[in-house]
């Protein structure tokens, strides 16, 4: 079994920041410009953003590509390895909307839609680990991370 705990702490020391999350989330949905994603992730001072892009791109998650030469401007897309983050932004986006509710029941916050739920009967979804291979559940006893 792997340490998951340098696992996690390599994937933190790449994107553990709360506004490289936010970036990334934005990216999610497609490219954008700098303008754009100043608009996408609020109160993200403009030296933040250029820092966190720069980063993002070294580490190979975003790539900018010129869309203007004179003056020079980019637009900023996630790469393959960067949309590999989509699954874990929701599941990490459905946890904060879950412990956000039962943090105060009463409360719901400002547009989440809550965890993600199956829509023929309402309930809650759960995420598994999958096997293409063997078609099958994978359990975290002793199947995952061999």
């Amino acid at each position: 079994m792997p340490d998951t705990t340098a696992a996690l702490s390599s994937a933190l020391e790449r994107v553990g920041d709360r506004w490289t999350l936010l970036v990334v989330a934005a990216l999610l949905d497609g490219p954008m410009r700098y303008g754009e994603l100043q608009e996408a992730v609020p109160g993200i001072a403009t030296n933040v953003l250029s820092s966190r892009l720069k980063d993002l791109e070294r580490q190979g998650l975003v790539v900018a590509s010129p869309y203007s030469d004179r003056p020079l401007r980019l637009e900023y897309q996630l790469t393959s390895i960067g949309a590999e983050l989509a699954g874990a932004m929701r599941l990490l986006a459905a946890w904060g909307a879950g412990s956000a509710a039962a943090e105060d029941a009463t409360r719901e916050p400002a547009g989440d839609r809550g965890p993600p739920v199956h829509v023929t009967c309402g309930t809650p979804l759960e995420v598994r680990y999958w096997c293409p291979t063997c078609q099958q559940l994978a359990d975290d006893e002793g199947d995952v991370w061999a």
